[in-house]
């Protein structure tokens, strides 16, 4: 008799404990924060976003880049070349969040000092987040990308980040399951 009590016990502590996480797990919040030049990041953070429920923000700079590839590219090169960091318009507010998708294109090699500038800005609000880089690109420099956004965000802790030439659904959703945040 004091076994079946002890079981039946042991029995609702754990289904209590399953439906505590099952709740924790469904009330974290993600936010999917990307910056897009050409539209391709914009797009991948939109299958982020669809996948996942994650809100979706958009960096913009204070003072936009050239629209036109090879000005862009000049621009990108001077500041990388002299650490130039342009301002963003408006943060999130990090605190409503658990979970951040941080997505950019690769430029000249890296993450654009736009956003890697940015986060190391926030490194007090994203300490304890988990970040979780993404990237599109043209050629290569996918992993440097992305580990520089790791690097950036050195008080938060990271998921495997994900990167492509051709963000497609199924990509994303198998990369979003594969890291334990898809269907």
């Amino acid at each position: 008799m004091k076994l079946k009590s002890i079981l039946m016990a042991t029995a609702i502590m754990m289904l209590t404990s399953c439906g505590l996480f099952a709740q924790n797990a469904k009330n974290s919040k993600t936010l999917v924060m990307y910056f897009s030049w050409s539209g391709t990041t914009e797009k991948m953070a939109k299958m982020i976003s669809s996948s996942n429920g994650g809100e979706l923000f958009k960096i913009e700079p204070t003072k936009a880049y050239p629209t036109r590839y090879g000005d862009c590219a000049d621009v990108v090169k001077e500041e990388l070349d002299n650490g130039i960091f342009r301002q963003v318009k408006k943060a999130p507010d990090f605190s409503k969040y658990d979970t951040i998708f941080v997505g950019v294109p690769v430029w000249w090699h890296t993450s654009p000092t736009l956003m890697t500038h940015f986060l190391e800005e926030n490194k007090e609000a994203l300490k304890g987040k988990t970040i979780i880089p993404f990237c599109t690109y043209q050629a290569t420099y996918r992993d440097e990308t992305l580990q520089a956004i790791v690097d950036a965000t050195p008080t938060a802790s990271h998921k495997e980040g994900y990167g492509t030439t051709n963000p497609n659904q199924n990509d994303v959703d198998a990369w979003l399951k594969k890291i334990g945040l898809g269907k």
